[in-house]
């Protein structure tokens, strides 16, 4: 009996999980030190590099909140980008069903089926730009989601196994990443290992614009929170324009809610603008 040979050394002895999530995390190391001169390009540079290892058109990244209220990190393209918005002012879509439940959701048509009729108003909406899937993947440890990881196709699809276990591991690389993330440094002449904190302290901005917002329209309509941030969406949508928008321009003073009667806003000032 010939005695058992080695295993080699190309890997062709090594699971295949041990081989693909070092190839992951590498892949995604490989993104962010080409921009590491320039730290604000790194979330966008992990987002494209999210793109190329697996078989999608696009890859957003959006940090929750809480309480509704989100800030896109990182898209790799315009679809992407205005798809996170989509759903943050619909305060609905794969993101929120992933988020609500802690696991990934998988849209592979949203032209029809139980895909279409699960979120009606942004299956059509994302049809609209093109996007025909949607597979979202919650960012966080223990069950606590603090983002989602968003993919997207412009073909009707699934996801092959293999290619899921890859979007799971890139998910796992982002979470690693975001976790990684520092609010400030002490001292200036500190290294940020990512080059990520000045991008997320910018994104805090627009999130505490949000919440102002929110608080005066409560104050403005008489309603709780979530009431009011229900109203600002509806309004974003009938306008055209995003929750962020809409907060600009509630803080701005250039647009108020104040309930009729009957119950309904009315919107006093002047339409804010659409920048």
């Amino acid at each position: 009996m010939p005695p058992e040979q080695p295993e080699q050394p190309d890997g062709g002895g090594t699971p295949p999980e041990a081989r693909g999530r070092p190839h992951v995390d590498e892949a995604l190391a490989a993104a962010a030190r080409e921009v590491r001169n320039d730290p604000q390009r790194t979330p966008e540079a992990l987002c494209a590099a999210c793109v190329r290892l697996l078989p999608v058109t696009g890859a957003s990244v959006s940090i929750s909140g809480g309480r509704g209220v989100q800030v896109t990190w990182c898209a790799s393209d315009r679809v992407s980008a205005r798809l996170a918005e989509l759903q943050y002012t619909l305060g609905d879509g794969p993101c929120h069903t992933a988020l609500e439940q802690g696991a990934p959701v998988i849209a592979a048509d949203l032209t029809g089926g139980w895909d279409a009729r699960r979120w009606p108003v942004f299956a059509h909406e994302a049809a609209g730009l093109g996007v025909l899937a949607v597979f979202s993947l919650p960012l966080g440890v223990g069950g606590a989601a603090v983002g989602t990881l968003d993919l997207y196709r412009d073909q009707a699809g699934g996801l092959s196994e293999p290619d899921l276990r890859t979007a799971l591991w890139v998910r796992d690389a982002v979470t690693y990443a975001l976790m990684s993330v520092q609010p400030a440094y002490d001292d200036p002449d500190d290294e940020a290992e990512d080059g990520l904190a000045s991008w997320v302290e910018a994104s805090e901005a627009d999130h505490t614009e949000v919440y102002q917002a929110v608080g005066m329209v409560m104050v403005q309509s008489d309603v709780d929170p979530e009431q009011a941030l229900d109203r600002m969406r509806a309004r974003a949508f009938a306008e055209g324009l995003t929750v962020s928008q809409v907060a600009r321009n509630v803080v701005a003073r250039r647009l108020r809610f104040d309930p009729e009667p009957d119950g309904r806003d009315d919107e006093q000032g002047r339409r804010g603008d659409r920048s």
